[in-house]
């Protein structure tokens, strides 16, 4: 029985993983507006039926794409071989090319989404700038816990600050309709502005 229940589990898994790659390959393409629940199972050769059994309604596809995501690159920033400015730009820069790699319009959903109160459907959605933050919060509390940042660093006010900083960047390379690279926007940050944010806080440790 136990057996039976895990092979359940696992096929449930990857039916609803197959769901959301064929989501993000079709919403790339033509947007969350042009894409319809009858498209993305008629690609994944499922029931309209077993999409509902998953998600809600179509809007949470967007977030439910980048939720395990965003986790696997706050997880991969924690264990980057390298010292804490190395890993916290790291994050940065990870965050904002994997956001610009999903694509334009999928971004666009995302941000239309989010700040439409009427579209927030689910704990998520409202949590997603909360999730943000503490990954940015939490690389921060590290470098503080080994000997990195001085004991009295400000963890709240720059991860608040440097968060504030990776969604205005996301705001308008979508306002810009993707003129340039969201990516190469952060990295510029990251080597001409970040460092001397972060100097007062650095310690005698810091590498």
């Amino acid at each position: 029985m136990s057996e039976k229940m895990t092979n359940r589990k696992l096929a449930a898994l990857e039916t609803r993983k197959k769901l959301l790659n064929t989501a993000k390959a079709i919403i790339r393409e033509k947007g969350l507006v042009g894409t319809s629940v009858e498209e993305i199972t008629r690609a994944c050769g499922v029931a309209n039926g077993t999409f509902y059994t998953y998600f809600k309604r179509k809007e949470d596809v967007v977030f439910a794409i980048s939720h395990d995501m965003f986790r696997e690159i706050y997880e991969e920033a924690q264990s980057y071989d390298g010292p804490f400015m190395d890993r916290l730009a790291f994050y940065m820069v990870t965050f904002s090319g994997h956001i610009e790699r999903d694509g334009l319009k999928l971004c666009q959903e995302w941000v239309r989404n989010t700040v439409d109160p009427d579209l927030v459907g689910s704990l998520y959605d409202k949590e997603k700038l909360r999730m943000d933050n503490d990954s940015v919060k939490g690389m921060i509390q590290t470098g503080v816990e080994r000997g990195e940042l001085k004991e009295d660093t400000p963890v709240g006010a720059l991860a608040d600050t440097l968060t504030d900083v990776l969604y205005g960047e996301m705001l308008c390379w979508d306002m810009s309709g993707g003129a340039y690279s969201f990516e190469e926007r952060t990295k510029t940050f990251c080597t001409m502005f970040l460092p001397a944010m972060m100097k007062p806080y650095l310690s005698g440790n810091a590498k």
